[in-house]
């Protein structure tokens, strides 16, 4: 039972900060007085790398935990976190592996004082962002009532 107060725990921190992050200081930030394009993309590099770091984390701690829960504690977790909670977690793989270095040579071209056409690595961000917050809702919400 507490491992699967300590995974709800830890999906609702990693759903917070992506709400935060992602949905609230991105695209803020563009509409503070004197931050221009090249401060905002040095700024968001900062951010989201600091935040990815941090979900990284976050997804070992919750697939650990449920992995304990798993094979130690009180058998399976509930199937309906399971499931949403792996999702969260391919999502921030795929961000991870393909979309953030996509989004990182545009944004080095800009930084470098080159032009770069507008980005559809951003549109796909945001769509993967959306997924990973009502996957990360569903497992939460699915824990704390398990």
């Amino acid at each position: 039972m507490q491992a699967l107060a300590i995974s709800a725990a830890v999906t609702f921190v990693w759903l917070g900060m992506v709400l935060a992050i992602s949905f609230l200081e991105a695209p803020l930030k563009f509409r503070a007085p004197g931050v221009t394009t090249k401060i905002g993309l040095g700024i968001g590099r900062l951010v989201f790398r600091a935040l990815n770091t941090v979900e990284t984390v976050l997804a070992a701690v919750l697939l650990s935990v449920l992995a304990v829960e798993t094979a130690v504690v009180s058998g399976l977790p509930p199937a309906g976190a399971v499931t949403p909670a792996a999702i969260a977690v391919l999502t921030l793989a795929v961000q991870l592996a393909v979309v953030r270095p996509w989004l990182a040579r545009r944004s080095d071209r800009i930084l470098a004082g080159r032009d770069a056409p507008r980005s559809k690595g951003h549109h796909a961000y945001i769509v993967l962002e959306v997924v990973k917050v009502v996957a990360l809702a569903v497992a939460g919400v699915t824990l704390m009532m398990s």
